[in-house]
């Protein structure tokens, strides 16, 4: 895993992933006319830092704060967070069905 940090910055409804305080990656949300489902949008890297986990990174502490938050859900508009999910199990239930 990489170690980027990742920050969450709601006021601009977005996490960004930044490696030796270069900005690396940034996952985008928005909020739902139902306010507890979460619709991530947009999962952007940098190409000079593909293949560094910061994709994972980002997924996971956007994903974990979801949890955090309880009663939220999530919809994955963006093919990066739900081909992630996919990946790891443990995060389905966070899903909309």
């Amino acid at each position: 895993m990489s170690d980027a940090v990742v920050t969450h910055q709601p006021e601009q409804q977005r996490y960004v992933a930044s490696l030796d305080g270069v900005e690396a990656g940034v996952a985008q949300y928005e909020l739902a006319d139902d306010p507890a489902r979460v619709v991530f949008t947009h999962t952007v890297v940098g190409d000079e830092f593909g293949g560094d986990g910061v994709g994972s990174a980002l997924a996971r502490e956007a994903l974990d704060d979801v949890r955090a938050a309880g009663e939220r859900s999530v919809v994955a508009q963006c093919s990066f967070i739900a081909g992630w999910i996919e990946k790891h199990p443990e995060y389905e239930d966070l899903l909309v069905r």
